[in-house]
């Protein structure tokens, strides 16, 4: 049997050569890996058994079953996999999210929170405008972390309990939390969703993070002020509750601001996005030392019933994201696997008809793409991985700059993550609280539906990005020398 030469992947990977794959059913069957993938995903959602873990196999599975359909030799399936995971594109999401979970367990374990909880109980507000605080609070802790589970889980311990006490309404409350995280999540630099839409369109993440701040912001302002108006109504809690909660909480763990300021401004000036996080988390060690802080929580390495044992910040800032890094390179395969049978060109020329040479329609397609995703994707990263290759390919053809293109798929995957009752992010905030009633009797437990239609942030900016695409606004062409070019008027 023959074989074409694909030279559009002989240029992606640079130097190893690999042959087009055919299979059984046409160049669509090579789809299979990631619909089967798709509908394991939603099946877990459905059944609220959404792990990590789980997504991997349902990914190990689906290229497995999708080895069954390939009519080539199954010697050049397997090269045509090793060659997506190679990509450059995954392993440099894979490394920065190595670093940005370091530096985010150290701002933690520094004790950031308990001193932005501090600062918000000090204030003395209630009702809507602690909610508002609430909103304003966890979006800079998101931001500074890049963490928005880390936000909902954390805040949802602390702040969730000191807000039901101060008057605000429950569900107000614990959507201005999920807000928080839809906005750290976009925003941060160290986010792993700025990372992923930054390297899946070949963009630099400080580039991408200063032209995505227009939209965070439009979006950010009204959502404060609805979170102020509607947040109040609730009853307020014994003065006993919360000076428990004043005392277990301190100042001293904002010192670890100044590390979170460093990195934010060495990322915007453009500095390597390692270098800035090296420098941060130098600095939170530093400051860490500072707080008392004992070293265990940096690092531990000790030995438990004979066997060794490593725990601490460092160790799980990198392990929290083994099981995403390996979820990562698989989907990048399977989505190679489509470059290599020619579906990805299929599919684009299907494309290319229906938009018509419409800048505009082909940015709606873009945004359409990448939400139908996360509405089947419980975990908003996976989600973004796998319609990265199709913004690309889709954005690509039509010279809109990377920056562009990683706004579309960053905005719409970091607010559907936070919107949805069976996001990921919605069912952690879920589990949290579960887990506060237990320890508060006085600790209402919002149920998934009710917190939906109030996730103002994540509304808002869906709202702003599709304005964006039917208006042209924001929209840049790339330039000869990569640069951003204005549409002609």
């Amino acid at each position: 049997m023959s074989f074409e030469k694909n030279e559009a992947i002989d240029e992606a990977i640079g130097q190893k050569e690999v042959k087009r794959l055919r299979f059984r059913g046409g160049v669509f069957a090579a789809t299979i890996p990631l619909i089967f993938f798709i509908i394991w995903a939603i099946t877990l959602s459905v059944m609220q058994l959404v792990t990590e873990e789980a997504l991997v196999l349902g990914m190990v599975i689906g290229v497995t079953v999708g080895l069954f359909f390939c009519k080539s030799k199954w010697s050049d399936y397997a090269q045509a996999l090793f060659s997506g995971m190679a990509q450059p594109i995954g392993v440099i999401a894979v490394i920065a999210w190595f670093w940005a979970g370091m530096f985010a367990k150290l701002l933690s374990a520094g004790g950031l929170v308990e001193g932005l909880i501090w600062f918000g109980l000090q204030t003395n507000l209630e009702g809507g405008f602690f909610v508002g605080l609430t909103f304003l609070l966890s979006a800079l802790f998101a931001t500074a972390v890049g963490t928005g589970y880390g936000t909902v889980a954390t805040f949802g311990v602390l702040m969730y309990p000191a807000g039901i006490i101060l008057g605000a309404d429950p569900v107000i409350l614990l959507a201005a939390i999920l807000s928080g995280a839809v906005f750290g999540d976009n925003l941060a630099p160290v986010s792993d969703t700025t990372i992923v839409s930054a390297t899946t369109q070949d963009a630099d993440v400080p580039g991408v993070v200063r032209s995505r701040f227009k939209y965070s912001i439009t979006a950010a302002i009204p959502s404060l002020i609805l979170f102020v108006i509607f947040g109040g109504g609730g009853e307020m809690g014994s003065a006993g509750v919360v000076n428990q909660l004043q005392a277990d909480v301190s100042p001293a763990g904002l010192l670890l601001l100044i590390p979170f300021a460093v990195v934010i401004y060495l990322a915007l000036s453009g500095h390597h996005l390692l270098t800035s996080l090296t420098w941060g988390i130098v600095l939170s060690i530093g400051f860490i030392f500072v707080t008392d802080t004992p070293l265990t929580e940096i690092l531990h390495i000790y030995k438990q019933d004979g066997s060794p044992v490593v725990e601490g910040a460092l160790m799980s800032g990198i392990g929290g994201y083994f099981n995403m890094a390996i979820l990562i390179l698989f989907i990048l395969a399977a989505a190679h696997l489509m470059e290599a049978a020619g579906t990805m060109e299929a599919i684009k020329e299907s494309f290319m008809k229906m938009i018509n040479g419409v800048v505009r329609r082909a940015e709606l397609f873009i945004f359409g793409i990448v939400a139908v995703l996360n509405v089947f994707i419980t975990i908003n990263t996976a989600a973004e991985i796998a319609a990265g290759p199709f913004v690309r390919r889709l954005g690509k053809e039509y010279n809109i700059h990377p920056y562009r293109r990683a706004n579309f798929l960053d905005t719409v995957s970091s607010s559907l993550g936070y919107i949805f009752p069976w996001s990921g992010g919605v069912l952690l905030a879920w589990a949290t609280i579960q887990g506060v009633a237990e320890e508060y009797d006085f600790i209402q437990v919002v149920n998934p539906t009710d917190v939906f239609p109030y996730v103002f942030q994540g509304w808002g900016l869906l709202i702003v990005m599709f304005i964006a695409a039917v208006t042209g606004w924001g929209l840049r062409y790339t330039g000869e020398n990569g640069e951003e070019i204005m549409p002609e008027k």
